[in-house]
């Protein structure tokens, strides 16, 4: 045991005094700090147990009993993750200074005759010790539960890509604060050459966007589910931070539990993605669907006949022919008008009509091979079935 800080007279008053500091100490608190009062009544009897705990540690510093270690332990050591996750560091250096100020006001009451200089010196001592305890505290903490929710990230983001259960997503999100969040997209590309730096510089720019991410490596594979108001324009800020090579967004989807649809078409695009020579460097999946299809992806090729076949078989007859006519002939007006016995001004009111009713402009060429590829899947149709029944011969 060290030399005593006060005299055995000013320890002894403080040990009577105890029970009446705590209870003035929590009504010092409620009166100054406002925050204070809006907690739980759990959160709050937490407070009163440290607080508590805190004179007591002070009667012992005084007598000399305790270092610095024994601090963190008895004073934090009563609730320390449910008082790191109630209240913040600085809010909790205010407790201590609202405690010691209780104490402090009452230096005349507790200090024996002539020790109240000695006495003082010891408050501050101590304050100052129980601050650094309490960073240390928070420190451990924070350091703790980062390595735990990068954990949980993982998971997520793996549960994600595997299609896991809904439920089972959502639970894990929930503990990473995603219940409300939405609407949700996936964004995947290269992994960076130092991932954990380019993984921190993504989550601020995020941040500043005020868009929540998670992140999961998964090979050379960086993933990147991105949610909040504005998700789709937060893509393309956080692109610059994946490697290099192509960055595919999947589709936006409301909320978290549907992110699976989003992460398979982005990693779906991202294998596709060498096909198209000339495609951006951040590039939607959707527009990525020929590729995907030419991949085998049963869903891309699907939503492709949608998009282009379909439509243009309800609108009509004419329109298939005009469009096939004028992808065979190269894409020229006047042959296309030649082969079909029609003015070219007809073929270019009939494209017109196309561009309208399905979002694509067959003049355009990345747009008419879409569209051309999207017919050829739909003509192919009856035929995969066939094929599919099919028994190969030797």
């Amino acid at each position: 045991m060290s030399e005593a800080r006060c005299s055995e007279e000013t320890v002894a008053r403080l040990e009577r005094s105890i029970g009446t500091l705590t209870t003035a100490a929590n009504g010092h608190l409620e009166s100054t700090l406002d925050w204070y009062g809006a907690l739980p009544a759990a959160e709050r009897s937490w407070v009163s147990v440290v607080a508590h705990t805190g004179i007591a540690s002070f009667v012992r510093w005084c007598r000399g009993s305790d270092d610095i270690t024994r601090l963190t332990s008895a004073i934090f050591g009563a609730a320390p993750t449910e008082l790191t996750r109630s209240i913040s560091l600085p809010q909790t250096l205010d407790l201590i200074r609202g405690v010691l100020e209780v104490v402090e006001s009452r230096v005349d009451d507790l200090a024996s005759p002539g020790d109240e200089a000695a006495f003082t010196e010891t408050i501050l001592r101590f304050s100052r010790e129980v601050a650094f305890a309490a960073a240390h505290v928070y420190a451990f903490a924070y350091e703790r539960r980062g390595a735990w929710d990068a954990r949980l990230e993982s998971l997520v983001v793996d549960a994600l890509v595997r299609g896991d259960g809904q439920e089972d997503v959502a639970l894990r999100a929930n503990a990473l604060g995603w219940g409300d969040t939405a609407p949700v997209l996936v964004v995947v590309g290269r992994s960076p050459q130092h991932a954990d730096v380019g993984m921190d510089a993504l989550r601020r720019t995020a941040e500043r966007a005020r868009i929540s991410c998670l992140l999961g490596v998964q090979g050379r594979t960086l993933i990147a589910v991105l949610g909040g108001e504005g998700v789709r324009e937060a893509a393309d800020g956080v692109a610059a931070h994946f490697g290099d090579g192509p960055v595919v967004v999947g589709p936006v989807v409301p909320r978290l539990f549907a992110a699976g649809r989003s992460a398979r078409a982005a990693l779906s695009g991202l294998l596709a993605a060498p096909a198209w020579a000339a495609a951006p460097r951040v590039v939607d999946a959707d527009d990525l669907l020929p590729e995907r299809a030419l991949l085998g992806e049963k869903p891309a090729r699907t939503m492709l006949v949608e998009r282009t076949f379909t439509p243009l078989h309800a609108a009509g007859g004419e329109l298939v022919e005009t469009v096939t006519a004028y992808l065979d002939a190269g894409r020229g007006l006047e042959a296309t008008a030649r082969a079909m016995y029609v003015h070219a001004n007809t073929v270019r009111y009939r494209l017109g009509r196309v561009a309208q009713l399905i979002g694509l402009d067959p003049t355009v060429p990345r747009e008419a091979h879409v569209l051309a590829t999207g017919l050829a899947l739909g003509r192919l149709a009856p035929s995969e079935a066939r094929f599919r029944r099919m028994r190969p011969t030797e």
